[in-house]
C-alpha cells in the first residue's frame, strides 16, 4: 500500500506524531518501533489519521451542526449536556465514510490478517490529539471496541470511536482542562487483539503511585480483560519489584498482595460483546501471575521508562497497560503514557497527616494518598443519583466511572467497595488531591448514608474509615531547607507500609528496623499459631488464619515470605543506605494481641520482665 492518505502503520510512527495520529497511537508506534527490538512484545497494527476525522466531518457536512450544538452548551447544565452530547454522537455515527477512507482501512485490515492469520480479531482504540500528554492523560474519556472481526464491524467500530469524542465525560474533561472542543481531534488505532479474556491483564507504573518513590515497578493484575481493573470492579493482585537490584541481576518480587478478583470480563459466545462472570473460588484465592510473569513485566516497564526518559532527556515515570494472551501465552504491552500526577508533585516537601483523637474504625481498604478528610457520607448507587451529592460530602459507592467526573470534583473523599490503586476512583483521587479508600468490599453496607465519618490514608497502605468527625493535624516540612548534619542520622522504622513515603527524609539509613513491629504491622499472626493451628480454639481466628495463609505452601511459608517482604521493603526504600534489623523483642502481652496469640502466651503482671 503506497501513497496512503489516511492509514499509518505503527512501524512508521513515533511519539512526535501526536498531531497526526493522537497521543495513544503515537506512543504505540514509538513502542512498536523502539521497544520490540529490545525484547518487549507490542501487538502490530495501524492508525487511521486525524486527517480522516476532519475529512469525514467536512464531506458529510456535520461540522457546522456540531459547532451549533457544542458552542451554545451550558457546561453547568447536566441535562442539557446529556442531550447535546447524544445528538453530537449521532451526527458522527450516521455520517457516510469517504470512499477512499473505507478502502484504505479495509486494505490495511487485510494486510494485518496476512500477518497474524484469518482467525485474527482486532482492538479498535480511540486516540485523541490531546491524549497521553505529560500534563493531561485523558484516560478513559474515549471509547475502545474489542474483539472486532470483519470489515463491516471494523468500519462501524471506527465511526463509534470518532463519536466518542463527544461523550458526556469527554466534553466535561475538556471543559475542566481548558481544551477547545474543535482543536482536539481523534485518530483510531487498529491492532492485534491480545486475548487476555483467556488469561489476565492489568496496569503497571514505573513509580510507586502513592509515595512517588521511583525505585520500584508497581504492577496490578486480574483475570480477563483489563476494564475490570480500570473501572474498579475488582480488587486486583499487586506486586512490587525493586528496579536498582533487578538491573544488577537480582530477580525477585519485592512484595505482593492478593486481591479478591471475584469477577472477570470475557467475551460473549458470539465474540461481539463482553460480559462479566464470577471467578472460580480457586482462581480468586491465588495470584493470577507467577513470579516469572511479574519479573518479565518489570523488565518491560524498566525498558519502557528508560526509553521514554532518554527521549525526553529527563526522568519520565510511565503508566503502562499490559495483557497476557491466553492463546500464545505471551505478555504484551498495549499502551504506555507518561505518569501525570505523582511524578509532578514536589517530593522535597514532606506532608504528614496525624489523627489526634481516637475513634471506632468502621471499615478498612487500600489507601490512596496520605491525607485525612471528614464529612457526611453520601451513598450514590448509580449515575441517576449523582444530583443528590453535595459539595464537601464523602462519596461512598460500589465503584465509580468517568461519567461521575463533575461529582468527584466536589467530594471531600472517596470510598468504594471494589477496585485497586489503579482503578478510576484512585486515579481521580490522586488528580484531585483528596484521600480515597478503595477495595473495602462492604463500605456501602457498613457505612450509614448521612452519617459523619473521617477518612484516613495516613497510615500507609491501609486506609481507615472512622465513625464521627475526628480532629487531625497536618505537618509540612520543606526537606530542601534542612541542612546536612556532620553527624550521621538514621531513623527508626518498623512499618513496611510507610517505608517508601519516609525514604524521602534526609537521613543516612535505618538505624533500627524492629522485627516485632514488622510482625505486628505486616504479618499479624502469632508465629506459634502458624506451627500449631489446632491449638487456636477460637473458630473465627482460626478461619482468618487459614484465609490469610491459603495461597502459601504452608502456614510457616506465609510467615517467612511476609517477614522477608517486610524487611526487604524497608531495605529497598533506603537502598543503598544501610538498614539495621533487630531481632524480635516482643513482650508477652504484645504477642498475645496477634491472631491466635492468646493461646500461646502466659498472663504476666509485668510483661517487661519474665518471658520477654
Amino acid at each position: 500500500m503506497t501513497n496512503l492518505q489516511y492509514v499509518r502503520w505503527f512501524n512508521t510512527l513515533s511519539i512526535d506524531d501526536v498531531s497526526v495520529v493522537g497521543g495513544k497511537n503515537a506512543s504505540l508506534g514509538e513502542m512498536y518501533r523502539e521497544l520490540t527490538p529490545k525484547g518487549v512484545k507490542v501487538p502490530n497494527g495501524f492508525a487511521v489519521t486525524v486527517r480522516a476525522y476532519w475529512d469525514l466531518l467536512q464531506e458529510s457536512h456535520v461540522l457546522e451542526p456540531l459547532h451549533k450544538l457544542i458552542d451554545s452548551l451550558d457546561k453547568d447544565d447536566i441535562s442539557e449536556l446529556e442531550i447535546c452530547a447524544q445528538r453530537a454522537r449521532e451526527l458522527i455515527q450516521n455520517a457516510a465514510l469517504p470512499i477512499n477512507l473505507s478502502k484504505e482501512i479495509c486494505e490495511a485490515y487485510q494486510q494485518l490478517l496476512k500477518e497474524y492469520g484469518t482467525d485474527l480479531s482486532v482492538a479498535v482504540r480511540s486516540s485523541a490529539t490531546a491524549e497521553d500528554l505529560p500534563t493531561a492523560s485523558f484516560a478513559g474519556q474515549h471509547d475502545t471496541y474489542l474483539n472486532i472481526s470483519g470489515e463491516h464491524d471494523l468500519l462501524d467500530a471506527y465511526r463509534k470511536c470518532l463519536a466518542s469524542l463527544f461523550t458526556d465525560r469527554a466534553i466535561v474533561y475538556r471543559n475542566n482542562n481548558n481544551f477547545d472542543h474543535f482543536k482536539v481531534a481523534l485518530s483510531v488505532g487498529v491492532m492485534k487483539m491480545v486475548r487476555s479474556d483467556l488469561a489476565s491483564s492489568g496496569v503497571m507504573f514505573s513509580i510507586d503511585t502513592e509515595s512517588g518513590f521511583q525505585d520500584v515497578v508497581f504492577i496490578t493484575a486480574a483475570y480477563g480483560l483489563g476494564e475490570t481493573i480500570v473501572q474498579g470492579n475488582v480488587s486486583p493482585d499487586e506486586f512490587y519489584v525493586h528496579k536498582p537490584t533487578f538491573k544488577q541481576g537480582y530477580s525477585a518480587v519485592l512484595r505482593r498482595a492478593l486481591g479478591d478478583k471475584t469477577i472477570k470480563m470475557v467475551y460473549t459466545q458470539d465474540g461481539k460483546a463482553t460480559r462479566q462472570i464470577q471467578t472460580s473460588k480457586v482462581d480468586s484465592q491465588q495470584f493470577c501471575l507467577d513470579d516469572a510473569d511479574v519479573l518479565k513485566l518489570a523488565d518491560y516497564a524498566i525498558k519502557t521508562e528508560e526509553h521514554y526518559s532518554k527521549k525526553a532527556n529527563k526522568p519520565r515515570p510511565m503508566d503502562i497497560e499490559w495483557a497476557k494472551d491466553g492463546v500464545d501465552g505471551q505478555l504484551y504491552l498495549i499502551q504506555a503514557r507518561p505518569e501525570t500526577v505523582t511524578s509532578q508533585k514536589r517530593h522535597d516537601v514532606l506532608e504528614q497527616y496525624h489523627i489526634k483523637d481516637k475513634g471506632k474504625v468502621l471499615i478498612t481498604g487500600r489507601a490512596v494518598g496520605s491525607k485525612i478528610a471528614s464529612g457526611t457520607a453520601r451513598y450514590i448507587s448509580n449515575k441517576d443519583r449523582l444530583s443528590e451529592f453535595e459539595a464537601g460530602e464523602v462519596l461512598v459507592a460500589d465503584m465509580t466511572s468517568p461519567d461521575w467526573g463533575p461529582v468527584l470534583k466536589k467530594a471531600a473523599a472517596i470510598i468504594t467497595n471494589h477496585g485497586g490503586r489503579t482503578c478510576h476512583a484512585a486515579i481521580v483521587a490522586r488528580e484531585l488531591g483528596i484521600p480515597a479508600v478503595v477495595g473495602t468490599n462492604e463500605a456501602t453496607r457498613k457505612i450509614v448514608d448521612g452519617q459523619t465519618i473521617t477518612v484516613s490514608c495516613a497510615d500507609g497502605d491501609v486506609g481507615k474509615i472512622y465513625k464521627g468527625e475526628l480532629s487531625f493535624e497536618v505537618q509540612t516540612t520543606d526537606l530542601s531547607s534542612i541542612p546536612k548534619s556532620r553527624t550521621k542520622l538514621m531513623i527508626n522504622l518498623g512499618n513496611p507500609d510507610l517505608a517508601f513515603r519516609l525514604s524521602a527524609l534526609p537521613c543516612d539509613g535505618v538505624g533500627l528496623a524492629r522485627m516485632e513491629f514488622i510482625i505486628n504491622n505486616y504479618i499479624g499472626i502469632h508465629p506459634m499459631a502458624l506451627v500449631h493451628l489446632q491449638k487456636v480454639k477460637d473458630a473465627n481466628q482460626r478461619a482468618e488464619i487459614e484465609r490469610l495463609t491459603h495461597n502459601y505452601f504452608s502456614p510457616q511459608d506465609f510467615f517467612i515470605e511476609k517477614l522477608s517482604e517486610g524487611v526487604g521493603t524497608i531495605a529497598a526504600a533506603f537502598y543503598p543506605k544501610p538498614v539495621i534489623v533487630r531481632m524480635s523483642d516482643f513482650k508477652t502481652n504484645e504477642y498475645a494481641s496477634l491472631l491466635g496469640g492468646k493461646f500461646f502466651e502466659p498472663s504476666e503482671s509485668n510483661p517487661m520482665l519474665g518471658f520477654r
